[in-house]
């Protein structure tokens, strides 16, 4: 069974916050209150950052990078690795895919479809791109051009 937080319906979140006819001007506040803070952070607040993502269709993603390469990590477990698409146009790195549960017969019961797009520097050699899929992990490896990478200059002081 899944527990679902109450909300107003939209003709009664609409009304004034002080209604004089017997309603009292500080519990409208509250609900009001509650309504916009929930509409922003509900998700988060019930089910944690992960969790919210997760429900939202998107991924946890770490972005980070060393002297040579930029790299891109996105959690994906449960799915099966050919069910995963990487693909990067215009300087943009989409990962999308879907994730499928099975019934204790072993059929299909549930598809979710999952989509996110990742801005990348322009510093990146596109040809050289390359992915890994380990206990549901996903490692994008995005080399540096060489005029990007840093270099080190020694300078005389006289």
């Amino acid at each position: 069974m899944k527990i679902v937080r109450y909300h107003q319906p939209a003709a009664a979140a609409l009304a004034p916050l002080y209604s004089f006819a017997g309603r009292n001007p500080v519990v409208a506040f509250e609900r009001e209150f509650d309504r916009l803070f929930n509409n922003a952070f509900g998700e988060m607040l019930t089910y944690g950052p992960e969790q919210a993502a997760n429900r939202a269709g998107g991924f946890a993603v770490d972005l980070y990078e060393d002297k040579d390469n930029t790299y891109v990590r996105a959690e994906l477990p449960g799915v099966d690795r050919k069910d995963i698409a990487v693909e990067m146009v215009d300087d943009f790195l989409t990962i999308s895919g879907s994730r499928k549960t099975f019934g204790a017969d072993g059929k299909e019961t549930e598809s979710a479809e999952f989509s996110r797009s990742i801005s990348i520097p322009e510093s990146v050699q596109a040809d050289k791109i390359a992915a890994a899929y380990e206990n549901g992990v996903l490692t994008v490896t995005l080399p540096k051009r060489e005029e990007a990478k840093p270099r080190k200059i020694t300078v005389e002081v006289k």
